[in-house]
C-alpha cells in the first residue's frame, strides 16, 4: 500500500534532472518528472511531470493519460485538426488511449499523469 503522503504536496514534489524534450519541435525544451507509484502490473503510473515552454508532438497510442494540471498554460491541438483545447491550473483533461497531437506549453507547466494502458488483447 502507498502512502497517502506521496501525494500530499504534488506542486513541490521533487523531480530528476530536466533533459531535453524528445519529440520537441522548440529546440532546447527541457522536460523532468518524478514516478510516484506504479502498479504490480506496471500498466499503470503515477507521478509529475513539469516541461519548459515550446511545442511538441504527443503518442498516446499505448496508453491512455489522465493529467491534473498544477501550474502553467497550454494549447493541445488532435493530430487530425479536428479540435483543439486550452488548459491551465486547475484542469483536468483526458487523453484516452489511441490519441495523438500537439502541446502548445504558453509557460513552464507542471501537472499530476495518470498513464494507463489497456491490456493487449
Amino acid at each position: 500500500m502507498i502512502s497517502l503522503e506521496t501525494f500530499a504536496d504534488l506542486a513541490n514534489t521533487e523531480l530528476g534532472p530536466f533533459a531535453d524534450k524528445p519529440t520537441t519541435l522548440t529546440p532546447g525544451q527541457k522536460e523532468a518528472s518524478a514516478v510516484l507509484w506504479t502498479s504490480a502490473d506496471d500498466r499503470t503510473k503515477i507521478g509529475v511531470w513539469e516541461c519548459t515552454p515550446g511545442h511538441f508532438t504527443a503518442d498516446r497510442t499505448a496508453a491512455g493519460e489522465y493529467c491534473h494540471i498544477i501550474s502553467g498554460t497550454a494549447t493541445l491541438t488532435n493530430a487530425d485538426g479536428s479540435g483543439s483545447r486550452d488548459i491551465g491550473p486547475g484542469d483536468l483533461l483526458v487523453l484516452p488511449q489511441g490519441w495523438q497531437g500537439e502541446w502548445v506549453l504558453h509557460s513552464h507547466m507542471r501537472k499530476l499523469f495518470v498513464i494507463s494502458a489497456s491490456p493487449i488483447g
